[in-house]
């Protein structure tokens, strides 16, 4: 690999760094591509631009490491629910996961290892936030406040996620709980647990893995689960050394277990289009639940009363386990309240504790960088989608020139890996580039009429999936009641519709002089 350039070259060096008396005042740095945040997208946002040739970009990360939601979802037990052979970039294969899921810290040294490996570390400005980023014609680029330094960019490139900022319920009372309160993705580990009287709060993805964790060294533990969920048995165990071994070091054999595992999930995709085909797949999880919880009252309170993939599929040998626990109480209710100590449930159940940790998941669709991204007439992100948020290919949007959202909406499945979604997009966005800088182009910026059949494109064939036809209300469904998260397709007709870009669903904004 050539040797690689730093972000600070010399078309990004700083202007002004001193005022006339002599004090340090913010930097302005000139870069081609400014990525936000340095997580898979991020990382792999970085790698794919310097491929297309982009040599002069920075990251800009306002945490003091990178990982994303990787980093931040240290909660015990957190792991990969996709398999490990997928959750990877397909350019930087692992043959070194130690289990068939990856677990957290796995994870974590696999993308710093790979950002490493690349050259991307060095780009990365850790501790600078973005404050607001906005669009100005006059010179062509993106102009970016940061908590620490100004930047102006070619390319802006959004990969925040969408599993990044913890959604945390307005309960009644619950600021003035006297205990500890912690949101899972924010685990305080210097919080002991043991003997603990806890609350769990909420039952999705990241309770189902961290509430049998913790439930051996708890004293007592209520969870208030608003909606059961489907949760099938988590086909995990340790990858041996021979295999290890083999996947290192047998041409092709990683490859052929990535495609089989893809098409393994890709096959399961088919029932999400066509609800009818997962019923055995429930069926699954009806006998694992009846095979593990034998108490009919509680086996009520944990069926579902929606068709399985309505919600996020979740996966787990130990969840339902673990609920069984003569120190668990199932409260098969919304929260209510909070009054003092003791937690009260919608149904009236309630519980004294001392700890409440929060499984309420993300912002999801109301991610809180569309707040901070304005168009040149100063109306953000947030102001365009109003409450629905939109974008062409899930990643360009009228009014935001050289801007990409990666992860973005319309795109999210639920069957598959994040790394194949982003993979597509990262393809469309090196072709966007590629495309714009040989045309000599100042900016591109996709077509309204082009995002609205799109979006009509989409909406037509979302009803029949099981995304809209399950029965359940899950975080797909954005403020307005419309699903603005799910790809009502396959994996591999996203592959092939972001795999050109195609310059005619684009108004040239001008050329570079």
């Amino acid at each position: 690999m050539p040797p690689l350039e730093s972000a600070d070259s010399p078309e990004s060096r700083p202007e002004s760094p001193e005022s006339p008396t002599g004090t340090v005042t913010r930097e302005t740095h000139h870069v081609e591509a400014l990525i936000i945040g340095s997580g898979l997208s991020g990382i792999g946002a970085a790698v794919k631009l310097r491929e297309a040739g982009v040599r002069d970009l920075v990251l800009v990360e306002k945490a003091d490491d990178l990982g994303g939601t990787w980093r931040d979802n240290t909660y015990p037990g957190c792991a990969c629910d996709v398999p490990s052979a997928l959750y990877s970039y397909s350019f930087a294969p692992n043959p070194e996961w130690t289990r068939a899921f990856a677990g957290q810290p796995e994870i974590r040294a696999y993308l710093r290892d790979t950002a490493t490996a690349y050259g991307i570390t060095p780009l990365i400005r850790f501790g600078t936030e973005v404050t607001r980023a906005r669009w100005h014609p006059a010179d062509a680029r993106w102009h970016v406040e940061t908590s620490r330094d100004h930047y102006t960019a070619r390319f802006l490139i959004s990969a925040a996620g969408p599993w990044h900022e913890p959604l945390l319920p307005d309960i009644p009372g619950l600021a003035d709980f006297p205990g500890e309160i912690f949101h899972s993705s924010r685990w305080r580990h210097d919080h002991d647990l043991t003997g603990a009287r806890v609350a769990v709060v909420g039952s999705g993805a990241s309770a189902v893995q961290f509430v049998p964790a913790i439930q051996p060294r708890v004293g007592r533990l209520h969870l208030f689960q608003r909606t059961a969920q489907w949760v099938l048995p988590k086909p995990d165990h340790p990858v041996p050394r021979a295999e290890r071994w083999l996947l290192r070091n047998v041409p092709g054999a990683q490859r052929a277990l990535r495609k089989t595992e893809y098409a393994a999930l890709e096959a399961l995709g088919v029932g999400f289009r066509h609800p009818a085909l997962l019923r055995a797949v429930q069926k699954v999880g009806t006998l694992h639940l009846r095979a593990t919880v034998k108490n009919p009252h509680l086996r009520r309170a944990l069926t579902p009363d929606y068709t399985l993939g309505c919600k996020r599929l979740l996966l787990s040998n130990t969840y339902y386990p673990a609920l069984t626990r003569s120190n668990v109480t199932v409260h098969a209710t919304a929260v209510k309240a909070v009054e003092g100590g003791r937690v009260i449930g919608a149904d009236g159940s309630g519980a004294d504790v001392d700890t409440i940790i929060l499984g309420t998941g993300f912002h999801i669709l109301d991610m809180p960088i569309a707040q901070r991204v304005f168009d040149a007439d100063g109306t953000s992100l947030d102001g365009h989608w109003k409450g629905s948020p939109d974008a062409y290919l899930g990643t360009t949007v009228s009014g935001f020139p050289n801007a990409f959202v990666l992860l973005g909406p319309h795109l999210g499945t639920g069957h598959s890996s994040a790394y194949a979604v982003l993979e597509a997009q990262l393809e469309y966005v090196a072709g966007a580039v590629r495309h714009v800088r040989s045309a000599g182009w100042a900016g591109m910026d996709v077509r309204p009429e082009v995002q609205a059949a799109f979006r009509a494109e989409v909406q037509q064939a979302l009803p029949s999936t099981v995304y809209n036809a399950g029965g359940c209300s899950s975080y797909y469904l954005d403020d307005n009641g419309l699903n603005s998260f799910s790809w009502p397709w396959s994996t591999g007709r996203m592959r092939r519709r972001l795999a050109r870009f195609d310059p005619e669903a684009y108004a040239v904004t001008g050329a570079v002089g």
